[in-house]
């Protein structure tokens, strides 16, 4: 009988790793589309010290160039062309950043809802098991109790 229990505790076991094996990050990336990607590679790039440093770096040439031009400069202080660029990334780039945002939430979502259904099953396979080792319990105290009472006899 511990056998059998123990065949079906290792089969739920299992099917609880085989579930818990599903990756929620390869169930959203199969359904990707191309604006998708572009956002999270926007977002991941946007989000990095490369991007800070260059933007630091360009911003520093930018400026330097039209402080030594004098009057002569494409762009003389207050620098508003570069102002005008500087809104336009941002107003580009906070949507973007936003669309890629809300794939992590989906991303988040289809993992806790995988995760519910490992915790579901394996809440079940437990009972299941509780239900069986009680059995046991119980059919093991019927022996010792025909045990003693024919020990008793036998006295």
């Amino acid at each position: 009988m511990l056998t059998v229990l123990g065949r079906q505790f290792h089969s739920s076991q299992e099917l609880v790793r085989l579930r818990a094996a599903r990756n929620p990050n390869e169930l959203i990336e199969q359904k990707t589309t191309v604006g998708e990607a572009v956002a999270d590679n926007v977002a991941r790039f946007g989000g990095s010290w490369k991007f800070i440093i260059t933007c630091f770096a360009v911003l520093v040439v930018y400026t330097a160039a039209n402080i030594v031009l004098g009057r002569n400069a494409w762009d003389p202080y207050p620098f508003i062309l570069l102002n005008l660029f500087l809104s336009m990334l941002a107003a580009i780039q906070a949507p973007i950043i936003m669309m890629s945002q809300n794939r992590q939430d989906a991303k988040d979502r289809v993992r806790s809802e995988l995760d519910f259904e490992v915790n579901r099953r394996s809440e079940f396979q437990i009972q299941g098991l509780a239900r069986k080792l009680n059995l046991v319990s119980d059919k093991i105290d019927d022996v010792q109790d025909l045990l003693r009472t024919k020990i008793s006899s036998a006295e």
